[in-house]
């Protein structure tokens, strides 16, 4: 079955930086987008950025442009993402899923990594 897991959240201070792994089995991980969701306290889902099978496109919610960057390994079945210049309202469980090709929405999704960004 699809097993995804998150590693590497953390408390950092506003302006840090974190990266984040997903690491992913029970499917073909080097044909499948991916992306990365997080749900903030109190909110809803929200999707941050996806990329493709082969790493060639990204994309990113406008409000991490700039600062988050996604990435993936595919001999070692695992997503990144980089996290530079956090800011408090980063603040959230980020979830990585295998996506839709054309949406990046996901279909399933780990259980979860906590990123908390405070002085």
């Amino acid at each position: 079955q699809v097993q995804l897991v998150e590693s590497g959240g953390g408390l950092v201070q506003p302006g840090g930086s974190l990266r984040l792994s997903c690491a992913a089995s029970g499917f073909t991980f080097s044909r499948a987008a991916m992306s990365w969701v997080r749900q903030a306290p109190g909110k809803g889902l929200e999707w941050v950025s996806g990329i493709d099978s082969r790493g060639s496109e990204t994309t990113y919610i406008d409000s991490v442009k700039g600062r988050f960057t996604i990435s993936r390994d595919n001999a070692k079945n695992t997503l990144y993402l980089q996290m530079n210049s956090l800011k408090p309202e980063d603040t959230a469980v980020y979830y990585c899923g295998r996506a839709s090709p054309l949406t990046y929405k996901i279909s399933e999704r780990g259980q979860g990594t906590q990123v908390t960004v405070s002085s």
